[in-house]
């Protein structure tokens, strides 16, 4: 006998498709993101708003999967906090001035000579139509904000606000302009800030060990008595140096005054040099038979000895030694070549001596006349410092057997982060921020905020820490100008009046009016200065760091959260800290003192697979549009004649693959991202989309009253904890915690135990079930992680559903509201929770038994078994006894007996042993010991091809 018992089943029917469809992609998209946000600001309360300041992503070029790491998760902590019943605030902003959009513009014009007005005309249009690009990139990947309100640093009102702040700094006396050493890039020709600089440790430096001849005035002096009539020759002070470019701006020698010094006959001349660096030194140069010590001295008895730069040439007057604190017995010769042009420690030691400055190189990093001025056009005609302008240096004095040795020298150099050359320490006349004076209240403002990961809080303090000032000036056209004006003698002309008038007629102007207008327009001379001589506009512009580290302007207070790269500590945060810090320093009662942000978040790197960071020269830059299109996994498989024909079809998962992988990385550390990593995204991402629809096709209408079993319970327990933990992860923004916790359940306890359970349930009886709170909590869980798979999912609910007005939508609710109806309960949940790890213990024992079954082929399903529990323990018994009824059906077999007899010689068994909390017990899995229903395939007939007494009770009712 056979029959077909379809029609008489509640098989699982849904309209949602196993793939998203392209087509709707957008339409997700804008009601996952857009009209969320828009909904949120009318539906949530306004008081407590919580802020995520953009740190703006630079207006230039593509973006890679790096960019979209950080934009979803500062989405994901706004709709979190949406579930949490915040309203929350989101304006996206970008970064438009600055050096690499003016190299671009140059390159754009082929070669065509720009003005700076021709250079900001270009620069502008490029960065307006990358703003517009990567704006359509993120929007692309939902991420929610107020897009319509974006903001720039090249806004008219933004650069207002941002003069304003200088204005502030300049009234509190906190900016100043000084000729002092800085970094210099003479591939920009522009000054850097410490946060514009990549420290390389594979530089290679022509190294020198050099020697000046000392004055005779040494032979006078007192302590020097006992080596007068034993050296014959001159006496040379002996240094070593990395940068022999340098050289023409020694205006110093430095010594320790307690180190230990030695004179050593050398030939025919005498050295000076540190006793524990002889040995160094003599390797270096060798050491000829009559070599020999002829005095040790301290450091202190050479001060006031005074020695000739050959490179001063004839006008040159002796120079001095001096003590240095820096000065160290394991480096070098143990004296130290001051430049005090061209190093930070030579200059403040020299400054405080009055020892002169000087920096003999132009823009470029080409000597100019002062280097050598015997003979000007010797260095003047060599090539730059960086491409190998030290050794014309070394080769004025190699006549005079100044040079001892030149050798290569490896070590770590810093390099422009743009151009990716070498920079240099040049004096030049520069604008300063003075961080001194406000340092200590920065690094007590950091005290209350939290950091995540917490590391960031020792690095960004260390930062500040290590900082006196900030060189805020670019040698630049494209950026915001310093508001100064100068006078015939080339002094600068800045106060808070000055700064006010300029602030006055830009606002009527604009800034490019700065550059555009006739230099001897007197509309940017204020009254005061009048007919008081003549003046002129300053060219300069200010660091990019002062741009976007004056965004906070913008808001009404303080930021939740920054969130950017660990690389900002030396950049937006730490701009953004000071700048605020300093404008604190008034005297405003509404202006809420502290740092900008009360949460710091800071993100890694992307890697590739193999755990390298990307870059253009190594090809391995992923673009995000690659993991939402799905080619950077092998093609999807054709069937039939389409194998062969056509492109290669990719499955494409849209913008919830990239969502998922940005969620699941521990974004505290560096993110890898490849093949391997994607392949679990997709899998996971497929296993979401098979539940929701099993869970959306089984939905029935009568499960709102059908009676709840002990396995309901329980599915009710497991949904609770998994959402309390996810919830807590949410909370922390540890959202790979979160999707760790999702995936465990759903295959763990949602997949494997509960929807497998519920099957025989679902599909031939009441059709009851908890799958309505099931399928409501894991859409809250996916929301913040996956919102355009819930929007989705949520179109494809059953029709009875839909006619609910009742319900909300997933992403309107709160993530604590209640899930189901706790009169419903017919169990206690805290004495259930109890049994569950026996349970679950013996669950796992059972499909162990039925897994060997398998193996040796004996058994198909898991219906074709009876089990026998043996259990010594009589209050475990106990605790099974209350559940026996429901055992057969929460294990999935057709029979549980407890302690029953095992029939005598089995057809096969399987034994497995489980042990809780130290008590034992066995499972035996063994053939089943009735007949197959054929409708239910439960092995619960009382003969063949006989409905069970179930299933002929529901038959008898269709």
């Amino acid at each position: 006998m056979s029959k077909s018992w379809s029609a008489t089943l509640r098989l699982p029917k849904s309209t949602f498709p196993p793939r998203p469809l392209p087509r709707l992609r957008d339409q997700y998209i804008q009601r996952s993101a857009d009209e969320l946000y828009e909904w949120q600001r009318k539906n949530r309360p306004a008081d407590e708003t919580f802020v995520i300041h953009d740190g703006p992503p630079y207006a230039n070029g593509s973006l890679h999967v790096g960019h979209a790491l950080n934009k979803i998760l500062k989405d994901m902590i706004l709709r979190v906090k949406v579930q949490q019943g915040r309203r929350v605030d989101y304006i996206p902003g970008w970064d438009c001035h600055g050096l690499p959009i003016e190299l671009k513009a140059l390159e754009n014009s082929k070669g065509a000579k720009l003005t700076p007005v021709d250079i900001r005309k270009s620069a502008r249009n490029l960065a307006s139509n990358t703003v517009l690009k990567q704006m359509k990139s993120f929007r692309s990947y939902g991420v929610m904000g107020d897009w319509d309100q974006r903001w720039t640093t090249m806004d008219a009102a933004f650069e207002i606000r941002q003069l304003r702040l200088f204005q502030q700094m300049i009234k509190k006396g906190l900016i100043y302009r000084k000729f002092k050493p800085v970094y210099w890039s003479p591939s920009s020709r522009t000054a850097l800030a410490e946060a514009e600089l990549e420290y390389r440790d594979d530089h290679v430096s022509n190294s020198a060990w050099v020697r000046f001849p000392i004055t005779d005035e040494w032979r006078s002096l007192p302590q020097f008595e006992s080596l007068r009539h034993k050296t014959q020759g001159q006496l040379y002070a002996v240094i070593w140096t990395t940068t022999p470019w340098t050289l023409p701006a020694n205006r110093a020698i430095a010594i320790h005054d307690d180190l230990e010094y030695c004179v050593i006959r050398y030939g025919d001349s005498n050295l000076l040099v540190a006793k524990s660096r002889l040995d160094t030194l003599l390797s270096k140069i060798g050491a000829p038979e009559d070599m020999e010590v002829l005095g040790t001295f301290e450091g202190r008895h050479l001060t006031g000895l005074k020695y000739i730069n050959r490179l001063r040439g004839k006008t040159g007057l002796p120079q001095p030694i001096i003590h240095a604190h820096f000065v160290s017995a394991d480096s070098g010769s143990g004296l130290v070549h001051l430049a005090p042009g061209h190093g930070f420690d030579d200059y403040e030691v020299c400054r405080a001596l009055d020892i002169p400055v000087a920096a003999p190189i132009d823009d470029q990093g080409k000597f100019t006349q002062d280097a050598f001025p015997d003979s000007p056009e010797v260095l003047q005609s060599a090539p730059s410092i960086n491409e190998g302008g030290g050794k014309n240096v070394l080769d004025i004095l190699e006549p005079h057997g100044d040079v001892l040795r030149v050798e290569k020298y490896q070590h770590k150099y810093p390099y422009d982060w743009r151009t990716k050359q070498p920079v240099v320490i040049r004096a030049t006349e520069q604008w300063f921020a003075d961080v001194e004076s406000i340092k200590q209240e920065a690094l007590a403002a950091l005290d209350t905020i939290r950091f995540i990961p917490d590391s960031g809080r020792k690095r960004l303090g260390s930062f500040v820490r290590g900082r006196s000032e900030w060189c805020i000036s670019r040698q630049r056209a494209w950026g915001v100008p310093i508001p100064a004006l100068y006078d015939e003698a080339g002094a600068a002309v800045v106060n808070e009046d000055v700064v006010e008038h300029i602030i006055s007629v830009i606002q009527q102007r604009g800034t490019h009016a700065w550059w555009s207008d006739a230099p001897d327009d007197p509309a940017w001379i204020p009254s005061t200065l009048r007919g008081k001589g003549v003046y002129r506009r300053g060219a300069d512009t200010m660091d990019v760091w002062f741009d976007s580290g004056s965004s906070w302007t913008m808001m009404p207070g303080r930021a939740d959260v920054y969130l950017e790269g660990s690389d900002q500590h030396r950049g937006w945060f730490q701009s953004s800290l000071l700048t605020r810090i300093a404008a604190g320093a008034q005297t405003d009662t509404i202006f809420e003192k502290g740092a900008p942000f009360k949460q710091l978040i800071t993100h890694g790197f992307t890697l590739d697979q193999e755990g390298k960071k990307m870059s253009k020269s190594l090809g391995n830059i992923i673009e995000p549009h690659q993991v939402m299109d799905g080619t950077l996994l092998p093609p999807m498989k054709k069937k039939g004649k389409a194998a062969t024909q056509g492109p290669p079809a990719y499955d494409a998962l849209g913008p919830d693959a990239l969502r998922l992988w940005a969620a699941s990385s521990d974004y505290t550390r560096d993110v890898v991202i490849g093949v391997p990593v994607l392949n679990a995204i997709h899998t996971a991402l497929i296993k979401y989309r098979s539940i929701l629809k099993m869970l959306l096709g089984s939905l029935h209408q009568s499960s709102r009253s059908a009676p709840l079993t002990t396995t309901d319970h329980i599915a009710i327990i497991q949904l609770q904890d998994t959402m309390q933990e996810v919830g807590k992860a949410f909370d922390n923004h540890e959202f790979y915690k979160a999707f760790a916790s999702l995936n465990r359940w759903i295959t763990n306890d949602l997949s494997a135990f509960y929807l497998e359970a519920m099957k025989d349930r679902l599909y031939c009886g009441d059709g009851g079930g908890v799958l309505e709170p099931l399928l409501i909590g894991l859409l809250r869980m996916l929301a913040p992680m996956a919102p355009s798979l819930v929007v989705e999912a949520w179109d494809h609910r059953p029709a009875w559903v839909k006619e609910d007005l009742s319900l909300t939508h997933p992403l309107h609710q709160l993530y604590s509201d209640p899930l189901f109806d706790p009169s419903r309960l017919n169990r206690d949940l805290n004495s259930l929770r109890k049994d569950i790890p026996l349970l679950m213990s013996i669950h796992a024992a059972i499909k162990s038994g039925l897994e060997g079954a398998r193996s040796d082929k004996v058994l198909g399903a898991s219906l074709q078994s009876s089990v026998i529990l043996h259990v010594p323990n009589q209050s475990t018994r106990d605790v099974l006894e209350t559940y026996a009824d429901e055992l057969e059906g929460m294990f999935v077999v057709s029979s549980v007996e407890i302690n029953s007899h095992l029939p005598d010689n089995p057809e096969w068994s399987y034994t497995r042993e489980f042990d809780v909390g130290g008590i034992k017990g066995a499972v035996v899995v063994l053939p089943p010991k009735h007949a197959k229903c054929p409708r239910c395939w439960r092995y619960v007939a009382p003969q063949e091809d006989t409905l069970c007494q179930r299933c002929e009770d529901v038959v008898a009712e269709h």
